[in-house]
């Protein structure tokens, strides 16, 4: 049976902004109450006072931060690179032969950007611009789900034993987003990660990023 509490407490727990700032002492326990008040009402299918929803506020317990500004500090290197496409096709039986074409015609080229991914339904590629032909030539006899170019790329090295940070990935993403950066696509490894965004964002990002960094 739902009550006030499991449901105000399930509504913060899908709302990491709102997690965080509770755990700051950020809000104004009334006001969240007065905008969380049509939604509990909505969730229960009864009318709930503002009085309970604050009691049940007041009984969160909200995750403390973990993410630690050194290991912010720690990220390397960031490198930024333009005119990328993305390229989205359907798995099928030959994908992997054209993948293999693509590869093997671009091993001795330099200065050229190939990334190449895949699930269980479709690959996706993304390359630099002088690549465009020959990846269309590849994957010729491939579905094309979806293009996208004038891409550009933020690639930061990350801190050593990230794997282990808590909330990397996500105070990077809390941060692009209070901004209004929408991130387009993302690729990471065991010591880089990289951000793929539409080119009139990547200005924007690249000096935030920069600032966390050096704060």
């Amino acid at each position: 049976m739902k009550t006030i509490t499991s449901c105000v407490h399930s509504m913060l727990r899908h709302q990491p902004f709102l997690d965080d700032a509770l755990a700051k002492d950020l809000i104004n326990f009334s006001a969240l109450a007065i905008h969380l008040q049509p939604e509990v009402e909505k969730e229960l299918r009864k009318p709930v006072k503002q009085g309970s929803i604050i009691m049940a506020l007041r009984r969160y317990n909200p995750k403390k931060n973990l993410l630690k500004n050194t290991n912010l500090r720690d990220m390397g290197d960031i490198l930024v690179r333009s005119g990328i496409t993305e390229y989205t096709y359907l798995n099928s039986k030959s994908i992997l032969a054209s993948q293999a074409e693509l590869l093997n015609l671009v091993k001795d080229e330099l200065g050229v950007y190939l990334n190449y991914s895949s699930n269980y339904q479709e690959s996706n590629i993304l390359v630099s611009a002088d690549l465009k032909e020959t990846v269309a030539n590849c994957f010729k006899n491939e579905i094309l789900v979806s293009v996208k170019s004038e891409l550009s790329s933020i690639t930061i090295a990350l801190p050593k034993n990230s794997s282990k940070t808590v909330g990397l990935y996500f105070y990077i993403f809390k941060l692009l987003a209070y901004e209004g950066i929408p991130v387009f696509e993302m690729i990471s490894t065991s010591n880089y990660f990289a951000l793929f965004l539409e080119k009139e964002y990547i200005n924007q990002a690249f000096l935030l990023l920069n600032e966390i960094k050096i704060s």
